[in-house]
């Protein structure tokens, strides 16, 4: 359940309740609401409730169904078996190895399954999964989750951050990136989101998405932003002291973690063992 602390009531948090058990976010984190110095919405999640073999064996499956389409893990079996057979190394490298993308990743993938699960948003295109170089970060919108059936429609644009050691630097580096995207309007990555649907397919899911380009023009459009920070226990402290409120309708998560560099390890052992 979520604790939550006196809100200024013109401060506006864009994120739902903290999810409640079964799903993983419920058993593993605990959550508690508040603003930071400079009034920034905060959920500070902490892992004092996390089980690591069950943590990491849920975010191995986010990892791969964010970086692998299940007919994609199909045609690597048969190509693996083929290869296999002759002695032959399988060349295909599904996840990144440099050991910065992958925490960059996680985050990313933890983030777009935590908003999915906190708010009426759907992430309707993995975008890992179209990454041309596994071990290099994809630029773009981190995460860009949609509610088209709201009234407004609403766009939720996420950005997600991994650091061994939590500073004032990455706070306003986290901040930084939302206020950019707000300051480009449409989401960068809206585009792309579209045209993976029309390709495929999913030619209603995408006309709607595209739409959102109209909706904006004509100021029907609600966007929110998010930026989640993973790092040790005492990242919260980091975010309540530095985190400044520049847009409207912003909300910051800091993910406090005993181990994040082993979370993060374990992680994409399990996630290799699973393809």
């Amino acid at each position: 359940m979520t604790k939550t602390k006196t809100y200024d009531k013109k401060i506006i948090f864009p994120l739902g309740p903290h999810p409640l058990p079964p799903h993983p976010c419920g058993i593993h984190l605990t959550a508690t609401d508040q603003n930071t110095a400079h009034n920034v919405p905060h959920r500070v999640l902490q892992d004092e409730h996390l089980q690591p073999v069950g943590f990491t064996t849920t975010m191995a499956q986010w990892i791969v169904n964010h970086h692998v389409s299940p007919e994609a893990i199909e045609r690597d079996r048969i190509r693996y078996e083929a290869l296999t057979r002759q002695g032959l190394v399988d060349p295909v490298q599904r996840f990144p190895i440099n050991s910065n993308t992958q925490k960059g990743n996680w985050a990313e993938v933890l983030l777009a399954e935590y908003v999915s699960a906190s708010c009426t948003v759907k992430v309707p295109v993995y975008r890992l999964r179209y990454n041309p170089n596994v071990d290099q970060s994809m630029k773009g919108d981190d995460v860009l989750a949609f509610d088209l059936d709201s009234n407004p429609v609403r766009v939720l644009v996420g950005e997600a951050k991994f650091r061994s050691t939590p500073s004032k630097a990455v706070v306003e580096e986290l901040i930084d990136a939302l206020v950019r995207s707000h300051s480009g309007n449409i989401p960068a990555s809206l585009q792309f989101v579209a045209d993976r649907l029309f390709e495929s397919g999913n030619e209603e899911l995408g006309a709607k998405v595209m739409s959102c380009n109209v909706l904006f023009a004509q100021g029907r459009l609600q966007l929110d932003y998010v930026g989640l920070l993973v790092s040790t226990r005492n990242v919260h402290r980091h975010i309540e002291r530095n985190a400044k409120l520049n847009i409207h309708r912003l909300a910051v998560i800091s993910l406090g973690l005993s181990d994040p560099e082993g979370i993060v390890a374990a992680s994409y052992i399990r996630a290799g063992e699973y393809i």
